[in-house]
């Protein structure tokens, strides 16, 4: 299983507003941080406020903060907002184009995999990883010379 960009963007910038909560960043710092695209962080950013783990704050000191506790934030959650899907093979759609599809057992071990995948994410909260805040913290800012 691999996550994608995006879920790990989208990560990384949970953890960065965590960090600064309940002050506000911005998707410049946080690309600065981690030395990403800003582009790319928009969107991870508008991904994570739509499905309510950003709130957005729009003007000239605007940005973006934790929407809700970190506590309550799981991880597999997360990664089921932000990847596209988790068809770890492609027989594993609904498209059936295999002739043993309908027989097939290896698709549901396959699900069964991705549902423990997603449970273990799911014991994990973002408070678990900011637990650090000051060692994170001290590491943004070596990061930035």
């Amino acid at each position: 299983m691999r996550l994608t960009r995006h879920t790990d963007y989208a990560f990384r910038m949970l953890i960065h507003a965590a960090t600064r909560a309940p002050e506000l960043t911005t998707v410049g710092e946080v690309a600065d941080d981690f030395s990403l695209s800003a582009t790319h962080l928009n969107k991870v950013a508008q991904t994570l406020a739509a499905h309510g783990y950003l709130e957005t704050v729009r003007g000239r000191s605007g940005g973006v903060r934790v929407a809700r506790d970190p506590s309550l934030i799981r991880l597999g959650e997360v990664a089921r907002a932000t990847e596209p899907d988790f068809q770890i093979a492609p027989c594993m759609g609904d498209d059936g184009d295999c002739p043993i599809y309908d027989p097939c057992v290896l698709r549901g071990a396959l699900n069964q995999a991705t549902d423990a995948f997603i449970a273990e994410l799911n014991k994990w909260t973002l408070a678990d990883l900011v637990k650090p805040k000051q060692q994170l913290v001290a590491a943004i800012l070596a990061a930035q010379g």
